[in-house]
């Protein structure tokens, strides 16, 4: 959050959308990131954070959040250690290409910090609904 170090801790007490995605300002990342920031009053209302993180450092994450105004907060993983602790980072192929990237993934915790649903499969455009479904709010 601005270049200050982020823990779940800080979220105990509130549900948390943690959703891991490829790269800033890329067609799918910003359809993705459009749908929850479409949805964010929904969000908020129900007293729900939602973090998003990628090894895209902060300036990075500033200019992404800035161009299309998401009000959450992008955590940069640039050392790729809380990507590697959820098992996202790995070996990606995309267009015949293998590189070592991060997969779309998202983590539902709940108020005690507990990991309640992973979606390993992510629809970009109506993934902010399936999250809100899935805490029993769409």
């Amino acid at each position: 959050m601005h270049g200050n170090p982020v823990s779940l801790e800080q979220f105990r007490g509130q549900k948390v959308v943690l959703y891991f995605y490829p790269k800033d300002d890329t067609p799918g990342c910003t359809k993705e990131a459009c749908s929850f920031r479409d949805a964010y009053a929904d969000y908020r209302e129900k007293g729900i954070v939602v973090l998003g993180v990628s090894l895209d450092d902060e300036a990075s994450h500033r200019a992404f959040a800035e161009k299309y105004q998401l009000p959450f907060t992008l955590l940069a993983d640039t050392n790729h250690a809380v990507s590697e602790a959820y098992g996202v980072y790995g070996e990606q192929e995309w267009q015949g290409k293998k590189f070592m990237g991060l997969a779309r993934k998202t983590f539902l915790i709940d108020e005690q910090g507990i990991l309640i649903k992973v979606f390993d499969k992510v629809d970009v455009e109506n993934h902010s609904r399936e999250v809100l479904a899935a805490f029993g709010l769409a």
